[in-house]
């Protein structure tokens, strides 16, 4: 693969005319993150034409975009103030040929990555900002490597987007605190169904194919929420009955022998029991019996089982129930009101600083995925697209995932390797 943070001539240099564009789902920052980007264009390079491409990589291959503007310009730190993609998302993986033509996206023949590459010269485009998780850049990944190889003078510069926080080697990615603030805020009242029963099993499935942060920073920050609360415990109204019983995670093997003893106990003593579980946990089992029965998962254009197909919460909720002698269950999912909010002040704080990075990166000529770079010792930089990758696991020996588990009486459990 050809390099794709190389330096090009300044951008003082030449006209620019610059492209932004969002995919893959969504997460608190998308809208944040072009208004960012369009606010320090405007301060450094106010008559430079920026568009967007409408749906992702979709809007790209079919030439479908909006102009950015002086009105668009004047309001759009507007945009830091709403949740979703003002200009749309869409999953496109343009190495995937196959789908793109069932799609009708491109015709019998084509390479998707030439009439990409075609559509942004026909546009005149010189910087192209993706904003994107790991399936994104990746995707930006190929499409910087053909256009190098095929001289194509283009800058292109992703910003990382997702709440699952597994995005190698970037320390923190945009959006996914505002989701575990949101998951929690959203728990606050979920919780209260467990007095609608006796001895309620109830699962709150977190979002997380191969990384349990979301989950982690979830149940942390619920009951850091929990902690400021006050109770009235001769109505069955503690601290303890709104607690978290367990966190489940990808990253950790369960003993469901073990644990079915320990939340048995839990549901004797305080009529309920509360898990938090990261939808990634049970994936693989899940498969295996689909396919012991001669089916096979659907899957998307990255090749991923589609999650909300199988359902890991009904199918954890149903193993679950008998062995703590549960009389109704409820699974709660928060995933798309989470990763559709507004990001937080927190997370406005880190885009802004993201969005200034890619900026000045773009107008240098460099091209790469802005972040703090792990193996730079955290250095926020313009990271070089073929060191991205998906699937980085949650460090579960980290102090405060520990003492979440040592609160709530859960054995910490024997760490999994875990990935696509």
């Amino acid at each position: 693969m050809a390099k794709a943070a190389t330096k090009k001539s300044p951008a003082k240099a030449q006209k620019h005319k610059i492209a932004l564009l969002t995919a893959g789902g969504l997460a608190p920052c998308l809208s944040a993150s072009i208004g960012y980007l369009i606010a320090d264009y405007t301060k450094c390079m106010p008559k430079a034409e920026i568009i967007g491409y409408r749906n992702g990589y979709m809007g790209l291959l079919k030439g479908w975009s909006v102009k950015v503007t002086a009105r668009t310009r004047k309001d759009a730190l507007i945009l830091t103030q709403h949740g979703g993609s003002p200009i749309g998302n869409s999953r496109v993986k343009l190495t995937n040929v196959k789908d793109c033509i069932k799609r009708g996206l491109v015709q019998e023949g084509q390479d998707p990555l030439h009439v990409a590459a075609e559509q942004l010269v026909k546009d005149g485009i010189t910087i192209l900002h993706t904003i994107g998780g790991d399936d994104t850049n990746t995707t930006a990944a190929d499409l910087a490597a053909y256009l190098a190889t095929n001289n194509y003078n283009l800058t292109v510069v992703g910003m990382p987007k997702t709440i699952d926080n597994d995005v190698i080697p970037i320390r923190q990615t945009l959006g996914a605190v505002t989701a575990a603030e949101q998951g929690a805020i959203y728990f606050e009242n979920a919780i209260n169904e467990q007095s609608t029963n006796p001895r309620m099993l109830l699962i709150h499935e977190v979002m997380g194919r191969n990384c349990g942060w979301l989950t982690a920073a979830t149940a942390d920050a619920y009951r850091k929420r929990l902690k400021k609360m006050k109770f009235v415990p001769e109505f069955n109204l503690s601290m303890a009955h709104k607690d978290i019983d367990a966190v489940y995670l990808p990253e950790v093997a369960i003993d469901l022998e073990a644990e079915a003893k320990r939340l048995l106990k839990r549901m004797d003593d305080k009529d309920c029991v509360t898990i938090f579980l990261s939808e990634g946990a049970g994936i693989e089992d899940i498969v295996a019996e689909m396919r012991a029965r001669g089916e096979e998962p659907e899957r998307d254009a990255f090749g991923h089982v589609k999650i909300d197909k199988i359902n890991p919460g009904a199918w954890f909720a149903k193993r679950f129930a008998d062995m703590v002698k549960a009389e109704k269950v409820l699974v709660q999912k928060t995933g798309y009101m989470a990763r559709s909010a507004r990001a937080n002040k927190e997370d406005l704080a880190l885009i802004k600083l993201m969005a200034a990075e890619a900026v000045k990166s773009a107008l240098k000529g460099v091209s790469g995925v802005i972040g703090h770079d792990e193996g730079k010792k955290g250095q926020l930089r313009a990271i070089e697209f073929p060191r991205i990758k998906g699937g980085k696991a949650f460090d579960t020996k980290q102090k405060w995932f520990g003492d979440l588990l040592k609160d709530i009486g859960q054995p910490k459990g024997k760490a999994q390797v875990v990935g696509h």
